[in-house]
């Protein structure tokens, strides 16, 4: 038997409507993220990548984007050697 039922972290976006936009994804993935440890290039790659969202034409997408760079960017910061 097979179930039909969304798994994973596909069980954590909402599908009240047919399709969710990527930003309202990412903003339901994101939303239960607290920590994490990464290297420092790590987290600038990640910045690199998420700023070419900072101008998107979804509102979801974008104000994720803004968030998580914002974040990113702090994080960064706080590593710098010396603070």
């Amino acid at each position: 038997m097979t179930s039909t039922q969304p798994r994973g972290l596909n069980s954590l976006i909402p599908t009240n409507r047919t399709q969710s936009t990527p930003g309202e994804k990412a903003a339901a993935q994101l939303l239960h993220l607290r920590t994490a440890t990464v290297p420092v290039p790590v987290l600038a790659a990640a910045a690199e990548l998420i700023a070419a969202h900072l101008d998107d034409a979804d509102g979801a997408t974008r104000e994720a984007a803004t968030t998580v760079h914002a974040h990113l960017l702090t994080a960064i910061k706080d590593a710098a050697p010396g603070q």
